[in-house]
């Protein structure tokens, strides 16, 4: 008998915070989900608006990985072998049953994430629209001709690499395993994707839909699993790439497991990314876009423009103005129409941010709002890992609030007089993800993004990403991009070939 997909299941339907609890097999190859061989390591999961158990994630061992590596061959195999229209028409099927079903997938997403349904909602239609944008670009994929003395001539090839291993972060699960699986089945490949630890559940939705459209059974598998899952998959010798999101520490090491294969890489890190706002800006809408760039997803976004420098000549209108709005953040449970604030991933990392905002008082910052342990009035959110929204005045350039990726909804503001002087002060840091600026001075605009050394730079806004512009690191940041078109080049490999016309030369 077929398997039930999970969305089709009773426990998705009709959820509410605190009432989910998943109790299937989390592990999907071979076009099902797959029992785990042993329950040993097995991590409980919460639900963070709640503190509550919402299922178990058993890590897989290396007998499941590469049951998973080679289901993923197998599919390549077959999957390589369509053309571009034909790859193209199975993706055009899954994000139109991702758009059909973007309710109930965005509250399975809350209830494992903790964000609002509303950003929910949009990171599902970024997936849909991600996996549309590369099955448009899937039939184009073509070389080059090249002629050559005497009628020989050469061609390029562009060629898919084979198995990619995706590995995704807990922010943004169903949306990361889209961006990373959208531009690689485009070119051909397959790919098993990990999914955070604390996330498991969505990506298995991802992975039935993409078979429910028509891919070759194991083209697009999920492993759940830690640090030790993360090596077996970049260690194993049929594995042809490794795409990651997460922590500098972590990408490090990702980065030197697949040099031991001479694998591509590509890396999304973490950010601290700054966020310049001259006074001849228009002061609302600068306002708006510092919110935008701390406090989206409880402020557990890799771009987020945490360091935020504002011309002295403004500095009292804004704060007066930001910290109306950061007040006026409803914070409750991610389920309700009304929550602009959910939870933060878990009770560790609350208490994590919350010592950061602690240490920043120390060191001579002033909360100028928020920074507290919420508890809301339900009570079945009272376990919750809720913080109010935080802005930080009086920081310095030294202190870790302003050195030190927090991943929590803490702005932290800092003063500056000169263009020369702020640039100076936003690139001094290992980091290199986003940047911003607010002016209306179109020369000092592009003047500014120019010299901000950073692989995105807003204009006049902050955390818009389209999925046709390009999205990655400078720096420690990272390197390779998700998103646009350059994106087919890190999926792919070229081939040449040089045919010759006539006769071969005689040089002996």
């Amino acid at each position: 008998m077929a398997q039930q997909p999970l969305l089709s299941l009773p426990e998705f339907q009709n959820v509410s915070t605190g009432t989910l609890v998943v109790k299937e097999p989390l592990n999907f190859w071979g076009g099902a989900r797959v029992k785990p061989k042993h329950t040993k390591n097995s991590e409980p999961v919460f639900e963070p608006a709640t503190g509550r158990v919402l299922c178990d994630m058993i890590p897989c061992g290396e007998e499941e990985v590469d049951e998973a590596i080679k289901s993923a061959h197998s599919a390549y195999l077959k999957w390589s072998k369509l053309s571009g229209m034909e790859r193209a028409r199975i993706m055009l099927e899954a994000a139109r049953i991702i758009r059909e079903r973007r309710d109930v997938i965005a509250i399975a997403e809350v209830a494992n994430n903790g964000k609002s349904i509303t950003e929910a909602q949009v990171d599902i239609d970024v997936a849909w629209q991600c996996i549309e944008y590369y099955a448009g670009i899937a039939p184009t994929l073509s070389g080059q001709h090249i002629q050559l003395p005497g009628g020989s001539f050469a061609y390029t090839r562009r060629e898919p690499l084979g198995v990619c291993v995706g590995i995704g972060a807990w922010n943004y699960p169903f949306q990361i395993a889209s961006w990373k699986s959208a531009p690689a089945m485009a070119c051909g490949n397959a790919m098993v994707f990990k999914p955070s630890p604390m996330t498991p559940v969505t990506a298995v939705m991802l992975a039935e839909i993409y078979k429910e459209a028509g891919v070759p059974d194991g083209l697009f598998n999920v492993v759940q699993g830690g640090a030790e899952t993360g090596g077996l998959l970049c260690h194993h010798p049929m594995v042809a790439k490794v795409s990651f999101t997460g922590s500098v520490p972590t990408g490090k090491k990702v980065m030197e497991m697949a040099a031991k294969g001479i694998k591509q890489v590509t890396l999304e890190l973490g950010g601290k990314s700054p966020l310049i706002i001259f006074k001849d800006c228009e002061l609302e809408n600068a306002i708006k876009g510092a919110l935008m760039a701390n406090f989206l997803t409880q402020g557990e976004v890799c771009c987020n423009g945490t360091r935020v420098f504002v011309q002295k000549e403004i500095m009292p209108q804004f704060l007066e103005g930001v910290v109306k709005r950061t007040k006026a953040i409803a914070v409750g449970d991610p389920l309700c129409e009304g929550t602009r604030m959910g939870a933060l991933i878990s009770k560790p990392h609350m208490e994590k941010v919350l010592g950061f905002i602690k240490q920043a008082k120390e060191q001579g910052a002033k909360v100028l709002c928020g920074g507290e342990r919420f508890v809301p009035s339900d009570p079945k959110l009272k376990d919750g890992y809720f913080v109010t929204p935080c802005v930080l005045d009086n920081c310095r350039d030294d202190m870790t609030c302003v050195k030190e990726e927090i991943f929590g909804p803490v702005m932290s503001v800092l003063p500056f007089d000169t263009e020369e002087e702020v640039l100076q002060r936003a690139n001094n840091t290992t980091f290199g993800l986003a940047s911003g600026v607010f002016t209306r001075d179109i020369a000092r605009a592009h003047r500014v993004a120019q010299n901000l050394q950073a692989g995105t730079c807003y204009i006049n806004n902050y955390n818009v990403g389209p999925v046709e512009v390009p999205f990655g690191g400078y720096k420690m940041s990272g390197f390779g991009r998700e998103n646009g078109q350059v994106t087919i080049e890190y999926y792919s490999q070229l081939k040449t070939v040089v045919v010759e016309m006539g006769d071969v030369e005689d040089h002996f």
